[in-house]
């Protein structure tokens, strides 16, 4: 009998990974591939590979034995369904590597809704500082497959895991970490259901001997780790801000036996990722005329466009100890803003809100529920909102204040506007290096 062709959903950059992967695999170099994609741009010139582009590129999924789906394809869609239903294995690169990647490695899988990327790239450095041979891989860095032959050879393999990603596992990492979990996602996943479903795989295959790490503070965190049959370590942190994924990184590495003063050298090294929270500019002024008192004054810049929904621009919020200004607004995804609206509200310290991208509206009216008193504003453009915000923060230097920071806190995805998070990121970045003082 004739074997099903295979079939590789999505054709970006694990896509891209996973064919050259299973053209030299023994189990599949031999089976005939499609490769099926939304955008007919991406269709090459690629022997032995059938091409499925368009509209229709969901079309007929259950002629197929075998579908690797890439995570930007939800698997909601009902076609998704509707091939799993009539028998098609739904698989993915993510789930092949767990297949393949053997018991010599330990390995550590972080996830959560935001910090994750944070956390398992200091657990990364500080195995790296203690000379512990590691791999990062997983939602960042090299596609997974790719890292499959040095991920063999390493003592341990920290993997951020995105939902979509996990959603297909059958088996959970030996040390599982959950960061803070909250909303997000709902435009890709059918519900918050499935959404916490899709998380709870990172534990939920453990073994008794496994390990769990949460923070017991965050309700859906410590939720996740009940699914687990592994060994339960809640984790307390001492603040509500991006700094509490340090703790969480710190607890997991004194797990594994790093000792405490290159735990310390390790977080002192880290400068942190591209846009969470990310120090962009300082520009240092001389102080008003009229001030006696003052020296030089400083405005600051800080980018977290990484903070693609409400909670982590209210993490971002608490973070600020000194007058400050907030950037914010995007795309929507059927967000609740008032987490955000609520530490604005209850800081002490920001002065300004400007409102950027499409859910400005929204936003407006959640911060006006939340009884924010402080100036709202709004711009067409992010390069408006910017200089308003400059414009904003020499007026309150002029008035006596030493130090004014502006956050750049979006809360939201990026597509109104822009490519990606990442381009929104490098956009504003480049808006505030053109600043003349």
């Amino acid at each position: 009998m004739k074997r099903k062709p295979i079939a590789i959903l999505g054709f970006g950059r694990e896509g891209q990974s996973l064919l050259k992967f299973l053209r030299k695999d023994a189990k599949y170099r031999s089976s005939e591939i499609w490769l099926l994609d939304k955008n007919p741009e991406v269709r090459k010139k690629l022997p032995k590979v059938k091409w499925q582009v368009g509209k229709g590129y969901l079309d007929n999924l259950d002629r197929f034995g075998t579908i690797f789906r890439s995570p930007g394809i939800p698997y909601a869609y009902r076609k998704v369904q509707e091939a799993i239903k009539n028998g098609v294995e739904m698989t993915s690169a993510t789930r092949l590597f767990f297949e393949r990647i053997g018991k010599k490695p330990l390995i550590i899988g972080v996830t959560g809704t935001k910090g994750k990327g944070t956390t398992a790239t200091l657990i990364y450095e500080i195995l790296k500082h203690a000379g512990k041979r590691a791999v990062l891989a997983g939602n960042m860095g090299a596609p997974m497959l790719e890292t499959l032959a040095q991920a063999r050879q390493s003592q341990y393999v920290v993997l951020e895991l995105s939902s979509f990603q996990l959603q297909d596992l059958v088996q959970s990492p030996n040390i599982a970490v959950v960061v803070d979990m909250f909303p997000d996602h709902l435009d890709a996943h059918q519900s918050l259901k499935e959404y916490y479903d899709a998380k709870a795989a990172i534990g939920a295959f453990q073994k008794p001997d496994d390990h769990i790490f949460y923070f017991s503070t965050n309700f859906l965190s410590t939720e996740t780790a009940t699914r687990s049959k592994g060994v339960r370590h809640p984790i307390t942190p001492a603040s509500d801000t991006p700094e509490k994924n340090k703790e969480m990184a710190r607890a997991v590495a004194n797990f594994l036996g790093v000792p405490s003063e290159t735990i310390d050298a390790a977080i002192a090294n880290f400068k942190g990722l591209p846009y969470r929270l990310a120090l962009t500019r300082v520009i240092t002024k001389p102080p008003p005329k009229h001030s006696y008192i003052l020296q030089n004054v400083r405005v600051t810049f800080y980018n977290d466009s990484a903070g693609t929904n409400p909670v982590a621009a209210a993490a971002a919020v608490r973070s600020f100890k000194e007058p400050f200004i907030v950037i914010t607004g995007g795309r929507d995804a059927s967000f609740d803003y008032g987490p955000l609206a609520q530490a604005i509200a209850r800081s002490l310290y920001v002065r300004d809100v400007i409102l950027i991208g499409e859910n400005k509206p929204k936003v407006e009216q959640s911060l006006a529920e939340h009884g924010v008193r402080v100036p709202v504003s709004s711009a067409a453009t992010l390069q408006g909102a910017v200089r308003t915000a400059w414009q904003q923060a020499n007026r309150l230097i002029g008035g006596g204040v030493p130090a004014v920071s502006i956050l750049f806190a979006p809360a939201a995805k990026s597509f109104d506007m822009f490519k990606s998070y990442a381009d929104r990121g490098e956009q504003f970045d480049r808006i505030v290096a053109a600043i003349s003082k």
